[in-house]
Order: structure tokens, then sequence, then C-alpha cells
């Protein structure tokens, strides 16, 4: 019987962000504490960009955007959210969305699938995925849930379960 198999990757969808994006702008746009302090956010280029005129403002502007993320469903450790900057006379926060697995993290995941997980499960690392095989299903499920109980500082997901 052949290996069954499934991958580690880190994604974000980049339309529910641009979402997120589009339902925290139009809440700023409306909410009474940010009328007339020219609150915006809007991508710039790759990253996100967020303006006030306070340093609290721009903060409530990225609280906003966090919320609306969580509602659609990603996962907060895949934003990556700078200081408050002043620029000028407006306050901004440039935050990006990361993805991809990096090589010392996915070597992190492998050792502990190495060190804790069933015995013949193997883990590789694939660019910047990770995948993991094993001749039961069942090592692979217990793996699943080893991971989903550790607490990483990126996000993860299973896919490619087969």
């Amino acid at each position: 019987m052949a290996d069954s198999s499934f991958d580690i990757v880190s994604k974000v969808e980049r339309q529910e962000v641009d979402n997120a994006l589009n339902q925290a702008a139009k809440e700023i746009s409306q909410r009474y504490d940010f009328k007339g302090v020219g609150a915006s956010i809007s991508w710039s280029g790759d990253k996100i960009l967020m303006e006030a005129n306070s340093e609290d403002r721009v903060k409530a502007i990225l609280d906003v955007f966090q919320s609306k993320l969580i509602k659609r469903g990603i996962s907060l450790k895949a934003l990556d959210a700078g200081e408050p900057q002043l620029s000028g006379k407006e306050y901004k926060i440039f935050a990006s969305i990361e993805e991809g697995i990096s090589q010392e993290n996915a070597k992190k995941v492998a050792k502990i699938i190495r060190d804790e997980g069933p015995k013949g499960v193997k883990a590789q690392v694939q660019g910047d995925e990770l995948r993991v095989s094993s001749k039961n299903r069942d090592d692979l499920q217990a793996v699943i849930a080893l991971l989903k109980g550790k607490d990483f500082d990126f996000a993860l997901q299973f896919v490619n379960y087969r």
C-alpha cells in the first residue's frame, strides 16, 4: 500500500484579506470617533497602510482591521504589523501579510514531528511547505493533533490529505 501524506503550509487567501480591508475601511469612514481625523486604511503595493492624526487612533484602526481578519477566519499570526511612525503630522502603520513557512520554521516543525510524533512518520521540506508522510493514516492524524496543540508564531494549515 502507498504512503498517505499531507502538506503543512502557511497560506493566506488574498481575496479574504482584501474583503477584511474593505470592511475595515467602511467602518472607519462611518465611525464617529474617526470623523475628520484623516483616518484611512488601504493597500500600498503589497503592504497595508493605516494612517491617522494620532498614535491612539492609528492603533484603533489596526484593532478594527484585526477584528475583521478574525471574522474572516484569517489567523493574526499571518499579519506582521509595524509600530506607529510619525510622518509629518500623520501617524502611519505599515503591515504585511506573511505567507510560506521559512526554512528554519520548517526545520523546527520537522524536528517536533521526529521527536514527539509517532514512529515511521517522515517529514521533508519542499520549498515553503512541509510534506508529512506515513504508511498509517492514524499516525498522520496524530501528527496533525500534535501540531495543533503547539503554539507556533506562524499560521499553519494542513492540505492535500491523501
